[in-house]
C-alpha cells in the first residue's frame, strides 16, 4: 500500500460490510467545492489493490492532483460481504453499492462537488448499472474501461464450463494471457507486479458478464444520464475489440449529455497495468475534474 492510501472498513445500514483503501488529500473549502470524491470499482479476480499497484496507482496519481479516491472491495471480495446474485450479480452489486456509496458520500464527501465513479471490467459494468439507477446522491459522471458490447465465444464457453462452486481461482498463466497485451505493451515488471491484487472471483460474475449482461448492456447504458468517459484496450482478449466496437459502445449511452469514448492503442484488458496506464488514469481524473467545475447559476 502506498503512503497515501489508508485501509478502511465500512458497515452499511443494510448490513453490508465493505473493505477497501482510500487517500485523503486536504483542501480549503473553496478548492474542495470544485473537486469530486472518486469511488473506484475494481473488476473480476482483482481487489481494490488493483488501483494501488506501485507505479500504476490511481490513488497516487489522484493524490498528486488533490483528488480523494475511495477504492472499494466489491461484494464477495476480501472483507466485503457477499450478495445473492439473483437474476444478475452485476445488478445485485449495483443495488448494494448504491446505498454504500451514498453513505460514503455523507461520511467523506462534505464540501466536494459530488461523486465520480471509475470502474474497470466487471466493475465498469457495475458502474454503469449504478449510474442507470439514478442514485439519490450527487453523481457527476462515470469512467469505465474494459467494457464493450460483445464477447468472443472462446472465453464465454470456457467460463460457462467452470465448476459450479461459489468462488473460482483462475490459474495465473490463463489470467495473464487475457488481462495483458503483448510483452512490448507493458513494463518487464508486469504482469508479476499486478499479482498482489489477484484474488478469487465469484463464479456468478463470470457467467453474468459473458451472458446475461450482454443481453442487457445496451438497455442499461441507455439509462445513464451523466457524462461518460469510456476506454478500451486495443488488445483486450475478453471482448470483441476494435475501433468500431468502441464507437458502438460509446454510442449506446444515448441519454448521456457527454460521451468521450475510444480505443486505447498498445494496451490489453487491464489498461492501467500497461505503458498506456498513466495516460488512461490522468485522462479519467481530468474528465472527473472537468465535470466537477461549478456550472452557471440557473
Amino acid at each position: 500500500m502506498t503512503p497515501t492510501a489508508t485501509p478502511f472498513t465500512h458497515t452499511s445500514a443494510n448490513g453490508l460490510t465493505v473493505t477497501g483503501r482510500r487517500n485523503t488529500p486536504q483542501h480549503d473549502a473553496a478548492e474542495t467545492a470544485q473537486i469530486p470524491l472518486v469511488i473506484a470499482i475494481h473488476g473480476g479476480t482483482y481487489t481494490s489493490e488493483y488501483f494501488d499497484i506501485p507505479g500504476h496507482s490511481l490513488l497516487d496519481r489522484a493524490a498528486a492532483l488533490g483528488v480523494p479516491v475511495i477504492a472499494i472491495d466489491r461484494p464477495g471480495y476480501l472483507g466485503s460481504t457477499h450478495v445473492e446474485p439473483g437474476e444478475s450479480i452485476i445488478l445485485a452489486n449495483a443495488e448494494a453499492l448504491d446505498q454504500v456509496i451514498g453513505e460514503l458520500w455523507r461520511e467523506h464527501g462534505a464540501g466536494h462537488a459530488g461523486v465520480f465513479l471509475i470502474g474497470h471490467s466487471i466493475g465498469g459494468a457495475v458502474t454503469t448499472a449504478i449510474a442507470a439507477r439514478e442514485p439519490a446522491w450527487p453523481l457527476l459522471g462515470i469512467a469505465v474501461s474494459g467494457c464493450l458490447l460483445q464477447v468472443p465465444d472462446g472465453p464465454r464457453l470456457a467460463f460457462d464450463a467452470l465448476p459450479d462452486i461459489l468462488m473460482i481461482d483462475l490459474p495465473g498463466p490463463m489470467k495473464d494471457s487475457v488481462m495483458f497485451g503483448p510483452a512490448w505493451t507493458h513494463a518487464t515488471t508486469m504482469p508479476d507486479l499486478s499479482h498482489s491484487s489477484d484474488t478469487s472471483v465469484p463464479r456468478a460474475e463470470l457467467i453474468d458478464i459473458n451472458n446475461g449482461w450482454i443481453s442487457r448492456v445496451r438497455d442499461v447504458n441507455a439509462q445513464v444520464k451523466v457524462p461518460v468517459h469510456a476506454r478500451q484496450g486495443e488488445f483486450d482478449a475478453l471482448w470483441i475489440t476494435d475501433a468500431g466496437q468502441a464507437a458502438d459502445y460509446a454510442a449506446s449511452f444515448t441519454a448521456a449529455p457527454v460521451v468521450d469514448g475510444r480505443l486505447v492503442l498498445n494496451a490489453g484488458h487491464c489498461v492501467d497495468f500497461h505503458n498506456a496506464g498513466a495516460a488512461l488514469q490522468l485522462s479519467q481524473l481530468a474528465f472527473a475534474l472537468e465535470v466537477s467545475v461549478a456550472k452557471a447559476p440557473s
